[in-house]
């Protein structure tokens, strides 16, 4: 394919040699423009016009900058060659060559947008067909290692299915504990969990919140988390889909009733009446075999207990699941809550990494509650990340480059920063100027549950109100509405509405006039 790519001068040494690696036949033309960005339709096609008739027209694609505003199809309706936006960096060239027979590029999206939204639609894709395949999965069900939770299919064959606790539930509203499922839900749990209060004795609060999230969560999972045997009894014949958990303390007491019932149970191996724990990683999984022993004829999922990080020991808690998982084809429970929530520091990478160790061992569920602000957003995280999982252990590669990422606050490749040297006077900026008040007004900016609301008060007394995901949306109106004066308020305000939008993006605090990081 012969490919004619636009660029200005500052990024032409980056597309060139991009071109040059490409397999088409690639030719560049610099326009006489510092920054790609400043380019238009129209100056794109005066330029174009003093290239010779026959070698324009021997091109089958014209590629322009992708940060270009405007769309470029006024140039393929002047030249009559097909016209589309490049990547917006010109780092990312190559990937767009190597993939331009395959995607369907756009004259308004930059490619790389176009790219990013093909590999994720097909991972996506390839999750959704095999979640879907009724022949497949029965087929699969069929395997000791794959078992049933309500309708869902769970087991080392299938993604990691993420399963959200409701902390302290008993102590919610039903509103509260709706509004908790449904964002977890919302998030990618696949199960929701009703976390009792450890050291008291609740259940006549269970069935009330177990009938609530059935009756509205439809087909959704739901299981609670105790050791309180009247509590799991009270919770199996309420109709829980699942009970974490049994060990050897409570196992007599709840055992005839998961066998009535049926209901797969999550297995620890440990004796929380007497406190004891196994010390080693060989305890850990003798205790557990010798527990799988006395409840056969029930499915059970078990749980080796992955420690926190310098608690015990996470290393050996993982040569237990290991271990474990060598011996026995049964489904692996990673509690991967009990390291996030207890380690400083952001939890997105954490949980990829845990979700890398559990695909490794063979886990089946990835147990996690938001408790804290650190580890807020970990559903989301877990549900994406064990996507992410499934897929490199489908295609048997790294968890790279598979169409679905993590990456949030880093990008994934390391752009070629291209400044323009510039023979003009340079000013250092310091913070030097007096703030006057707004005659008009003031502003109370909030975040909260991603939405962020800016109150105009004019004399200490609140005006109006306005809502909105996005620092632009907010601003617009407020220029609208003839809500302030001065050019020093607004850039003040702009400034603190992209701080806002930046942290209700990440789930951070916001508090105004103050630094987000």
């Amino acid at each position: 394919m012969k490919i004619l790519i636009l660029t200005g001068k500052l990024a032409s040494e980056i597309v060139n040699r991009a071109s040059s690696k490409s397999e088409h036949d690639v030719h560049t033309l610099t326009i006489n423009t510092p920054i790609a960005a400043f380019l238009t339709p129209r100056r794109i096609i005066q330029e174009l016009k003093k290239l010779e008739l026959d070698y324009l027209t021997s091109f089958e694609i014209i590629i322009t900058p992708g940060l270009i505003r405007k769309d470029v199809g006024l140039v393929e309706e002047k030249t009559g060659i097909p016209t589309y936006k490049g990547p917006k960096d010109a780092a990312d060239l190559p990937v767009v060559l190597e993939m331009i027979e395959k995607l369907e590029l756009s004259s308004q999206i930059p490619a790389d947008k176009l790219i990013e939204d093909e590999l994720r639609q097909r991972a996506l894709k390839f999750i959704d067909e095999f979640e879907n395949n009724e022949v497949n999965v029965k087929k699969l069900l069929k395997k000791p290692e794959n078992i049933m939770v309500g309708n869902l299919p769970v087991g080392e064959d299938f993604p990691m299915r993420v399963l959200a606790e409701i902390a302290n539930a008993p102590l919610l509203t039903e509103d509260e504990l709706l509004k908790r499922a449904r964002y977890y839900l919302e998030n990618g749990a696949h199960m929701i969990d009703i976390g009792m209060i450890a050291g008291e004795s609740l259940e006549n609060k269970i069935p009330g919140m177990v009938k609530l999230l059935k009756d509205n969560l439809g087909d959704v999972p739901v299981s609670i988390d105790s050791l309180n045997s009247k509590e799991l009894q009270v919770a199996i014949e309420s109709g829980v889909d699942l009970a974490l958990s049994l060990d050897h303390g409570n196992l007599n007491d709840v055992l005839p009733l998961v066998q009535d019932y049926k209901i797969p149970v999550v297995i620890l191996p440990t004796d929380f009446s007497k406190n004891w724990t196994p010390d080693t990683v060989e305890e850990r999984v003798c205790s557990l075999e010798s527990l799988v022993e006395k409840c056969k004829g029930i499915e059970v999922i078990a749980d080796l207990i992955l420690d926190p990080i310098n608690s015990k020991s996470i290393v050996e808690s993982v040569m237990a699941c290991h271990n474990f998982k060598k011996r026995n084809r049964i489904p692996l429970f990673m509690g991967v809550g009990n390291v996030t929530e207890l380690l400083d520091t952001d939890s997105v990478g954490a949980n990829a990494l845990l979700s890398g160790i559990g695909m490794e061992l063979g886990a089946s569920v990835l147990f996690t509650v938001e408790e804290s602000g650190k580890t807020i957003g970990s559903v989301h995280e877990l549900n994406v990340s064990s996507k992410m999982m499934f897929l490199a252990k489908s295609r048997g590669s790294i968890p790279k480059d598979l169409g679905i990422d993590l990456l949030i606050l880093k990008d994934k490749r390391k752009g070629e920063t291209i400044q323009e040297e510039m023979d003009v006077p340079i000013i250092p900026g310091e913070e030097d100027y007096e703030f006057t008040q707004d005659p008009l007004g003031s502003f109370k900016i909030s975040v909260k549950d991603g939405i962020i609301q800016v109150t105009h008060y004019k004399k200490m007394q609140p005006m109006i109100s306005v809502q909105g995901k996005t620092a632009k949306a907010l601003y617009d109106m407020i220029i609208k509405e003839g809500l302030l004066s001065r050019i020093e308020h607004a850039t003040y305000l702009g400034a603190e509405l992209q701080k806002a939008e930046i942290a209700a993006k990440l789930g951070k605090n916001y508090t105004q006039d103050f630094p987000l990081f």
